[in-house]
């Protein structure tokens, strides 16, 4: 019997660590997966392609592009309306980047030279 109610207490405590879980992460539960640019993926002109969608905390970015031609930088807004990428600013460059968006302005540009000013760049807001 002191057996059963320690399964019975063991399954108790985990199911409360995984209620207290998704209370305090709520955006773990409503991530979405965003492939940047659709099938076109990270390339030029695909600064419109935000339009219309609801991005969220935590949600996936996914950015797909040749390596050897393009990359992605997070930069601030300055960098955004500037196209440069300044130092300290996130650089990914393996062909499938996948990006977490934090809450609020979320700027990406290519820092190859011209391709950002071609409209290779993207601002997300999350709520």
């Amino acid at each position: 019997m002191g057996e059963g109610r320690g399964s019975a207490s063991s399954t108790s405590v985990v199911t409360m660590l995984l209620l207290c879980m998704f209370v305090f992460h709520p955006n773990m539960i409503h991530a979405e997966t965003y492939i940047v640019g659709d099938g076109q993926g990270w390339t030029f002109g695909v600064q419109s392609w935000p339009a219309g969608k609801i991005f969220r905390e935590g949600d996936i970015l996914v950015f797909n592009y040749i390596p050897l031609i393009h990359n992605v930088v997070r930069v601030n807004e300055f960098g955004y309306k500037s196209c440069v990428a300044l130092g300290g600013s996130e650089l990914h460059a393996s062909g499938a980047d996948r990006i977490k968006l934090t809450k609020g302005a979320n700027y990406f540009i290519c820092a190859v030279p011209g391709h950002c000013n071609r409209g290779q760049k993207i601002a997300v807001n999350a709520y």
